[in-house]
C-alpha cells in the first residue's frame, strides 16, 4: 500500500504515522517459557540427530497451544495478533528455529486461507481441530517443475459431472509439515487452457488417492518434515473449495504476506543473537595482545548485524501493523522487501558470526554451523532472493501500464511526467525537526524519487514487453528499481520506529545512529543504483555468459582468439 503509492508518484505520510502495535507482553512471554521448557525435555541436537519430532512432542506442543497461537478463541485458539505472533517468532528463533518450525508454518501458511477466506462451516470444522494440534497442516503450491511461478501451477482439479466433488490429480514438492499434516491447503488449476484460474482446497492426507512422499534428507532444519506429495484421483467434496472457483492464487498471493513477515521476524531474531554473540567473542577474544574487538574489522561486521537486525524489525513492524488490521490489503511490495532485507542481511550476519569467532567457529560443538545450515533455505522459502529481487520492479511496471491502458495512454505520454518529476522532484508535506530524522527522510525521498524515475524511464524506453512481465534481457534494471523501492520502505520504517521511540522519551543515541548509519548506505545504494542502462560489467555480464554457455554446448573446448581467427581465415 505505500510503496503501491510512492509508486505512483503519492505519499500518505499517516500510513508511516501508525503507532506502536497492540502487543500483550506477558501472554507473549508465557508462551516463550514453554517453548523454552519444552527445549529443556527435546532438547533440538538430540532432535536434529534423530531427523523428525517425535509424535509424544507434537502432542504436547498441541496442548500447550502452539498450533493455535493465531487461531480465534472461539475455534479453540489462543487468538493471539499478527505483532504479538511475530514477537513470538522472534523470540523463540533465538532459542531454536527448527523444533518450532512446524507450528509455525501450520499458522503462518498452512491454515491462514482457510482463516482469511474460508466459509463458517469450514473454520467450525477444520480450525478447531487445528488449534489443538489434531490436525497439523501444510501448504501445497510448489510443484517439481513449477516454482515461483505459481500460476502455471500443473496439478488439476476437475469438477464431476453431478457438481457433488473435484477430481484431483498432481504432485507436490518441498511441501513442510507433509508427514506430519493431517490436512493441507492444496492449490490446483480449475481450467488448463485459462493459466491462473486456480482453486483453493482443504484435502485431508487420509484420503484415497493421497500419498505422502519419504522425507527429503536437508542440510538444515533436519527435525522437520519435507517431503512430495502425490495426488491421483482424489475425489474432494465441494464444500473443501475455499472462496470461489479461480480465486486460488489471489489466496496463495496473501497467503505468502504472512509466511513472508515469519520469515523477516525469525531473519532480524538470528541477526539480534549473532550481533551479540560476536561483541561477546570478540570481547573475550585476545589477538596481538589486544581483543579482537577493538579492531575496526570485527566491529563493522558487529554493527552492520545491529543496524540490519533494527531496520529488519522495522520493516517487520510497519507492515504487520498494516496487514493486523486489514488482512486483504495490497502489501505485497511491504512483504517482499521485508523478506528479501531480512533473509538476505540474516544470512550475512551468520556468517560475520562465524567468521568473528574464528577456528572454533568452524566447530559443530559452537552454534554456528547449525545456524548457517538452518538460515540458508530462507533466502528460497516463499520465492527466492532473485524472484524478490525483480518482482517489485514488476509490479510496479504492470500497474503504472495498467493505468495507460485503462486511461487509453500510450507510454509515450510518461515522457512530460518524467519530465516533470526530473525537474520539480517529489512534493512531500512533512517533516521532522530533529535534523538526523529530516536527513533520512530526504534519502528515502530521494531514494523514491529514483524508483519512480527508472519505472517511467523503463517502460519509455522498453515499452509494452516491461509491463507484460518480459525481463529476462532487463533484470539488472528490475534490481536496480527493487533496490531503490527497499531502501526508500526500510528509511520509512525505521523512521516510523525512531518517532515512536521519540514520542515515548524513550530515544537513545544509538536510535539516531542507526538511522544515520542506514541512511548513509541508503545514498550509496542510491547513486550506484539510479542508472537505467545497464553498466558496462553488467553488459559484460550478459556477454560472458553468451560465451561460456556456447563453448560448453559444444563439449567444454574452447578456443584461443588466435584459434578462432585462424579457423575463421579457413
Amino acid at each position: 500500500m505505500i510503496m503501491d503509492k510512492i509508486y505512483r508518484g503519492e505519499f500518505d505520510p499517516e500510513l508511516i504515522r501508525v503507532g506502536p502495535p497492540s502487543m500483550d507482553e506477558a501472554r507473549v512471554g508465557m508462551i516463550v517459557d514453554r517453548y523454552r521448557e519444552l527445549l529443556k525435555d527435546y532438547p533440538p541436537a538430540r532432535l536434529e540427530t534423530d531427523g523428525a519430532l517425535p509424535a509424544e512432542l507434537l502432542r504436547k506442543m498441541g496442548d500447550s497451544g502452539f498450533f493455535g497461537l493465531t487461531i480465534d478463541t472461539e475455534y479453540g485458539g489462543l487468538g493471539f495478533n499478527l505483532c504479538e505472533y511475530l514477537k513470538v517468532v522472534e523470540e523463540i528463533a533465538r532459542l531454536d528455529i527448527p523444533v518450532a518450525f512446524t507450528f509455525l508454518a501450520h499458522l503462518s501458511i498452512g491454515i491462514k486461507a482457510i482463516q482469511l477466506f474460508g466459509n463458517e462451516d469450514q473454520k467450525r470444522k477444520y480450525l478447531t481441530r487445528a488449534a489443538s494440534g489434531e490436525m497439523i497442516f501444510a501448504f501445497a503450491l510448489t510443484e517439481p517443475r513449477i516454482g515461483s511461478d505459481a500460476q502455471h501451477i500443473e496439478t488439476t482439479a476437475v469438477l464431476s459431472e453431478d457438481e457433488t466433488h473435484y477430481v484431483l490429480n498432481g504432485k507436490k514438492t518441498y511441501i513442510t509439515n507433509a508427514n506430519y499434516a493431517g490436512g493441507m491447503t492444496v492449490f490446483a488449476q480449475l481450467d488448463p487452457k485459462e493459466p491462473g484460474y486456480i482453486g483453493a482446497f482443504i484435502v485431508e492426507t487420509d484420503r484415497e488417492g493421497v500419498q505422502v512422499g519419504k522425507d527429503m534428507p536437508k542440510m538444515g532444519l533436519t527435525a522437520s518434515s519435507t517431503a512430495a506429495v502425490q495426488f491421483r484421483n482424489v475425489r474432494i467434496p465441494k464444500e473443501n473449495l475455499i472462496g470461489a472457483p479461480g480465486e486460488g492464487f489471489k489466496m496463495a498471493m496473501t497467503v505468502l504476506n504472512f509466511g513472508r513477515l515469519s520469515l523477516g521476524a525469525s531473519s532480524a531474531s538470528l541477526m539480534r543473537v549473532s550481533a551479540r554473540e560476536m561483541l561477546k567473542r570478540a570481547s573475550s577474544r585476545i589477538q596481538f595482545q589486544v581483543p579482537i574487538s577493538s579492531f575496526q574489522l570485527i566491529q563493522e561486521k558487529i554493527v552492520r548485524a545491529r543496524v540490519n537486525e533494527a531496520v529488519s524489525s522495522a520493516m517487520n513492524s510497519l507492515a504487520a501493523v498494516i496487514l493486523q488490521d486489514q488482512p486483504f490489503l495490497r502489501t505485497a511490495i511491504e512483504t517482499s522487501h521485508c523478506k528479501l532485507f531480512g533473509t538476505t542481511r540474516a544470512w550475512d550476519a551468520v556468517y560475520d558470526a562465524l567468521q568473528t569467532a574464528g577456528g572454533a567457529g568452524y566447530l559443530k560443538t559452537m552454534p554456528y554451523e547449525k545456524w548457517m545450515r538452518d538460515v540458508r533455505v530462507t533466502t528460497v522459502f516463499e520465492g527466492t532472493t532473485e524472484v524478490h529481487s525483480v518482482y517489485p520492479a514488476l509490479w510496479g511496471m504492470r500497474m503504472i501500464g495498467k493505468s495507460l491502458k485503462e486511461s487509453g495512454r500510450s507510454y509515450l505520454s510518461l515522457a512530460p511526467e518524467l519530465l516533470k518529476l526530473l525537474v520539480k522532484g517529489l512534493k512531500w508535506p512533512f517533516f521532522y525537526e530533529n535534523s538526523i530524522m529530516q536527513k533520512g527522510l530526504r534519502e528515502a525521498k530521494r531514494c523514491a524519487k529514483a524508483t519512480r524515475v527508472l519505472l517511467l524511464g523503463g517502460l519509455l524506453v522498453y515499452g509494452r514487453k516491461m509491463a507484460h512481465g518480459k525481463t529476462a534481457n532487463r533484470e539488472f534494471l528490475f534490481r536496480r528499481i527493487t533496490t531503490l523501492s527497499l531502501y526508500t520502505f526500510g528509511l520509512l520504517a525505521l523512521l516510523r520506529q525512531t518517532d515512536i521511540k521519540r514520542k515515548a522519551g524513550a530515544i537513545e543515541a544509538e536510535d539516531l545512529h542507526i538511522l544515520q548509519y542506514f541512511t548513509a548506505e541508503a545514498k550509496q545504494a542510491r547513486k550506484s543504483n539510479r542508472r537505467l542502462f545497464d553498466s558496462r560489467n553488467e553488459r559484460m555480464n550478459t556477454a560472458l555468459f553468451r560465451e561460456y554457455s556456447k563453448s560448453q554446448s559444444n563439449g567444454g573446448e574452447q578456443t584461443s582468439p588466435e584459434d578462432r581467427s585462424t579457423t575463421g581465415d579457413k
